[in-house]
């Protein structure tokens, strides 16, 4: 196990601790007895998020005279089903809130801790509400959240966790411009963590779609949320591709100014950060191939079991025939009842517009074009065709040979750098060479002595004859050749072997 580095883990625990501390009141205000005039026991703590909610919303609505009483009016109108309490009894229990939300002293609330990370004794002080305004007529009070008091109303907002990613790639963004390379290492950790929570969460919502869809109802709103997470995740995807194009601009601007010889820790950070966060986008790449499999192949699976289900539970002699039998229907009915099983009605009819309908027009050219490549054993006496496709052939076979004698014939694409050579490049622009490779390839291997059986029989016949006692071999490689614009083929590796290896 990797040894834990003690400043990474407490760095930042003053802010974290002050976030605790804001949900402090609420906890002090759970701690009050209260109760109403039934001797039931009121939810202080559930009142005062109540009263962040109402000052949040006054805010919203740019309610600046918001004191006491209306506060009271407004815990009334909401409880006063499920508490027995009068008017005096709610504006005592709405001071006591906003006592506790801001002490009458006119200081800040304060909160005492052990800071780990400085080893310290430290005082967080916050404002939860503060005053806003005061009205002397009436000698009313008026208070508004402060900053504190927003952050603690957003802190207990339900943000979607399916987001938490997308923000961690903001935050990674932010981290890698202003040059946080240790800190922007610890969001990609986080953001494998997410990764791997989504992951867990794709599993149990295929597990609930194969088990819940029971209706065409069901079956929508599964395939709604599908293509809403689907949605989701490519732009999350696209945002990686960014990222990590990102990352590697910076890693190839610290080499190009030799920084990776004079801060080497530095560099060192940027190629774990570039490994990780392609670490992390290959599982998110994962996850996406599942929700689309997802989306593809278990969703309509349900849909059609649904189908079949209908099918098996249809019975049409209960149904139908006993609805028919049993109940006297008027003609007009019957014709209802029966016409979903009736044959669609099918006229064979002929539409004038088909001849202005798109022709397959053959283009009068000199090189006939086939779809594919003749048969080596198709042959026809006096065809004109294939005797020059024979000529082409024994044509391509000598390019070969002369090619690998000089070592320019191990591959094709050798071959093809060769034809470029001495000016032959018109000869890969057609689609006999390929059909030649083809066919050779399929022959393969070629041994020795069969092709005096083929001479002059066969397409390949007067090629196949220029290799006399020698035998050849053609295996496929590795990649795509694209030397033409019409054309391509894979990669072929080519062996002519003799009995004195002439060609060796």
């Amino acid at each position: 196990m990797d040894k834990l580095d003690i400043q990474d883990i407490t760095n930042g625990y003053r802010e974290r601790v002050r976030r605790l501390a804001l949900f402090d009141p609420l906890y002090e205000l759970d701690r009050k007895r209260e109760q109403d005039q039934a001797e039931h026991m009121i939810d202080m703590k559930g009142l005062g998020l109540l009263t962040l909610l109402f000052f949040f919303e006054q805010k919203l609505m740019r309610q600046y005279k918001t004191g006491a009483k209306h506060l009271a009016r407004f815990l009334k109108e909401l409880t006063e089903s499920q508490y027995c309490l009068d008017e005096a009894d709610y504006e005592r229990i709405a001071r006591t809130i906003i006592q506790t939300f801001r002490p009458t002293t006119g200081r800040k609330r304060s909160y005492s801790f052990f800071n780990w990370e400085v080893n310290q004794e430290e005082v967080i002080e916050y404002s939860i509400l503060k005053a806003n305004n005061f009205d002397i007529k009436t000698n009313s009070q008026y208070y508004t959240l402060d900053e504190d008091g927003l952050e603690l109303v957003f802190a207990t907002k339900e943000f979607y966790s399916e987001f938490q990613l997308s923000i961690n790639q903001l935050m990674l963004r932010k981290q890698l411009d202003k040059g946080e390379f240790k800190g922007a290492l610890r969001q990609i950790n986080e953001m494998r963590i997410d990764v791997e929570s989504l992951e867990e969460r794709m599993t149990r919502l295929k597990h609930e779609i194969q088990r819940s869809i029971v209706s065409e109802e069901t079956f929508e709103r599964y395939k709604q949320l599908l293509e809403d997470i689907y949605g989701r995740l490519a732009r999350e995807d696209e945002e990686f591709k960014e990222l990590r194009q990102f990352v590697k601009e910076t890693r190839e601007r610290l080499f190009s100014k030799d920084v990776h010889k004079k801060e080497k820790k530095t560099y060192d950070l940027i190629l774990t950060i570039t490994r990780e966060l392609e670490s992390v986008h290959y599982h998110h790449s994962r996850l996406l191939e599942q929700t689309f499999a997802l989306k593809n192949t278990t969703l309509i699976t349900a849909q059609e079991s649904l189908y079949y289900t209908g099918i098996q539970a249809f019975n049409f002699d209960q149904d139908i025939v006993s609805t028919i039998i049993s109940t006297p229907l008027p003609l007009e009915a019957m014709a209802g009842v029966l016409h979903p099983f009736f044959k669609v009605e099918e006229n064979e009819t002929w539409s004038p517009l088909t001849v202005l309908a798109e022709q397959n027009i053959t283009e009068d050219r000199a090189e006939r074009v086939e779809q594919s490549f003749i048969s080596v054993n198709q042959r026809e006496e006096n065809n004109p065709y294939q005797k020059g496709l024979m000529k082409k052939y024994k044509e391509l076979m000598q390019f070969f040979l002369h090619a690998y004698e000089l070592n320019r014939g191990n591959t094709l694409s050798q071959f093809i750098d060769y034809l470029d050579e001495i000016e032959r490049s018109s000869l890969y622009g057609h689609r006999y060479f390929y059909d030649f490779w083809l066919i050779l390839h399929q022959r393969s291997p070629i041994i020795k002595g069969e092709m005096d059986e083929e001479e002059g029989k066969t397409l390949l016949g007067e090629a196949l004859s220029l290799l006399e006692n020698r035998s050849l071999t053609v295996r496929e490689g590795v990649g795509v050749l694209n030397r033409h614009e019409r054309f391509s083929i894979q990669e072929l590796i080519i062996t002519v072997e003799g009995e004195d290896d002439e060609l060796l």
